[in-house]
């Protein structure tokens, strides 16, 4: 079996109401997330480890597109997702108004997870699962309970396991209104009789008290409990709030019987999507074989994960940062401050923010300003034009493979920077002010840096400082001022930083100098994603930068070395040196690239076809003498 897990139900776009303690009515911006109880699950497990996939509906529209880009891009298996051109993707709208209130409001009408039959469920695909999760959502209408039923026989027919996460709510079975989306239980009749009727197919039943209530059929939940036990032998998972959860493998004789796992204190922030965090943290433990009581403690982290920050599926852990809280504990009870912990969340999320493969990095860096506007007939429209056939260079070489970048900015090169957007290369931006120091920001940003929040998410934000370790201490702390400055709200914004560091114009450079001030940028708190080094004077020197960033932060990017201008045979050179450094993942190079191309063709002397393909040659050069440098490494190795 390729798969460990397959959950079938809702998906939809949450909006998130950015603002914290006011009504949803008065919410003035949305954060945009995946959500739904099974989609969670999935990328909840997935982040785990666990080879998950998912079987819900999407619309053929921007927001169905949406989900199943970032479903790929949590790592999740989207065979199973059905583009219904017929409907809607569905949407919810969700607010923390305080502590005990979270308003939301599902927009399902006719949308298109609604729209799975029958005969969307592939026993191919069910048959590579080794267990199926259903959520109770799909059971209240007869298309989707039948598609729910046939993909549970099916697994239980080829001896995988079974899951329900009852995940009771009551408009969504038509017992509340459309205003009532926080409504957790509705006694019904009709639901409980439906709800048993299915209860026999499961091997793990999970709820809360609530949710019991409503399978059981009585508002005792220990009775509720019995009463479920009586149709099934699935082990019952009950979810207890702060009193936490606990696992009745057997009889239901009292609480004092069942299995518990370790609790963690920390304040509930948002209880939305708790319960699919607590969900897959149970799912990684008992499909990895691990005793109840271990699967609950990790069930129980993860469900802190959620309760302490904003959203559903961007709250839950990866497998290493959950490792990272259970060794090193409660630090702070608002997890979401704890700045250890939030770095390692960070570092091994940011994948699902950017998506591609970033394991190699060619990126040809056409940034420049002061340098494109000293060239004779230069003007701004001019170099906005020949900045899209820097672009042209780039996906003429790139092909739409893996590993291409550029480095663009937004005053000169707008064009290029918005055409660059879905095509699948990665794309660095610049805010310094060219040429700065101490270190100044362009003046779009605001003094607060508050103009980030119109940047891309796939944007990576580029700060070049000019900085030696014998600067000193003025310029140190205001230089380090301005960059921590900018990487906070770049963190505000989900945007990831690349710092470029250039000492070489300040003063000699020896085997520690590089390393001695990317140790005062980690001193100062401040945690680049990927670093953008001058080619270093020996090994040494290069070892000293890895271990200065890998004792601060053993989740970087990597490193990506930046060309100064260096003439094409000495730039080679130097990269068949950095090749031989694992954290180096690539090059960031411009003006080699690009020089003799602009200059003539800004004089008018070179046309664009003639300045598209030599810039070309000349980036292709450079990804081919990369590849080669790092393939005869490997190889020697």
């Amino acid at each position: 079996m390729t798969l460990d897990l397959l959950t079938i139900g809702r998906s939809s776009v949450d909006l998130y109401g950015a603002q914290v303690g006011g009504r949803l009515e008065d919410m003035g911006s949305f954060d945009k997330y995946i959500g739904g109880s099974p989609t969670n699950i999935a990328c909840g497990t997935a982040r785990l480890g666990l080879r998950s996939a998912v079987i819900t509906g999407v619309g053929d529209e921007h927001m169905g597109r949406f989900i199943r880009e970032q479903l790929a891009r949590e790592g999740v298996d989207v065979r199973g997702v059905k583009t219904d051109p017929d409907r809607l993707t569905a949407l919810v709208l969700l607010g923390i108004r305080d502590a005990e209130s979270f308003p939301l409001i599902f927009y399902r009408e006719r949308c298109a997870d609604m729209g799975l039959t029958e005969a969307d469920i592939d026993a191919d695909l069910v048959g590579e699962a080794r267990c199926v999760c259903a959520t109770g959502t799909h059971l209240s209408h007869p298309k989707v309970e039948a598609a729910t039923l046939k993909a549970l026989r099916l697994a239980r027919g080829n001896g995988a396991r079974t899951a329900l996460d009852i995940d009771y709510r009551p408009n969504l079975w038509g017992m509340a209104g459309h205003g009532e989306g926080e409504s957790r239980f509705v006694a019904s009749e009709a639901v409980t009789e439906k709800l048993q009727s299915t209860l026999p197919l499961f091997d793990l039943i999970v709820g809360t008290e609530e949710e019991f209530h409503i399978a059981g059929g009585t508002t005792d939940t220990l009775d509720a409990l019995r009463r479920v036990r009586a149709l099934t032998e699935a082990v019952l998972v009950c979810k207890r709030g702060a009193k936490g959860a606990v696992a009745f493998a057997g009889a239901v004789e009292g609480w004092e019987a069942g299995i518990a796992g370790e609790g963690f204190p920390i304040e509930v922030f948002n209880v939305l999507g708790a319960g699919d965090g607590f969900m897959s943290g149970l799912l990684r433990g008992w499909l990895g074989e691990e005793d109840w009581a271990t699967a609950l403690t990790w069930a129980n982290a993860c469900g802190a994960f959620a309760v302490s920050r904003h959203g559903c599926t961007p709250a839950y852990p990866t497998w290493a940062e959950l490792r990272f809280f259970l060794d090193r504990g409660v630090v702070r009870p608002d997890l979401r401050n704890d700045g250890a912990l939030e770095q390692v969340h960070w570092a091994t999320t940011r994948h699902t923010r950017t998506g591609g493969d970033w394991s190699a990095m060619r990126v040809f860096a056409f940034d420049h300003r002061a340098q494109f506007e000293e060239m004779p007939g230069a003007t701004p429209e001019r170099i906005g034009a020949f900045k899209r056939l820097c672009l042209e260079a780039t996906t003429r070489v790139a092909e739409g493979r893996p590993g291409h970048g550029i480095l663009c900015d937004d005053r000169l090169g707008r064009d290029a920077l918005h055409a660059a957007s879905g095509t699948g290369l990665w794309v660095g931006r610049p805010a310094e002010l060219p040429g700065s120091r101490p270190l100044a920001l362009e003046g779009q940003l605001g003094p607060d840096c508050g103009g980030l929040g119109e940047w891309p998410r796939h944007q990576v934000v580029k700060c070049l400082v000019f900085a030696h370790p014998d600067d000193d201490d003025a310029t140190w702390r205001d230089q380090l001022a301005t960059v921590g400055r900018l990487w906070t709200a770049s963190r505000r914004n989900g945007l990831e930083f690349l710092l470029e560091v250039i000492s070489s114009k300040l003063g000699p450079v020896g085997d520690d100098t590089t390393a001695r001030v990317i140790a005062r940028v980690y001193g100062a708190g401040i945690f680049p994603d990927w670093w953008k080094l001058e080619t270093q004077p020996s090994r040494a020197a290069w070892d000293a930068c890895v271990a200065a960033i890998e004792t601060n932060d053993p989740h970087t990017r990597g490193i990506v070395v930046l060309g100064l201008d260096a003439p094409m045979d000495r730039l080679v050179e130097g990269l068949g040196e950095a090749a031989r450094v694992p954290l180096v993942k690539g090059f960031a190079v411009g003006r080699t690239i690009f020089a003799e191309a602009a200059r003539g063709w800004l004089a008018g002397q070179v046309g664009d076809d003639a300045a598209v393909a030599g810039m070309a040659e000349r980036y292709d050069t450079l990804c081919r003498a990369w590849d080669g440098a790092r393939r005869n490494e490997k190889d020697a190795a």
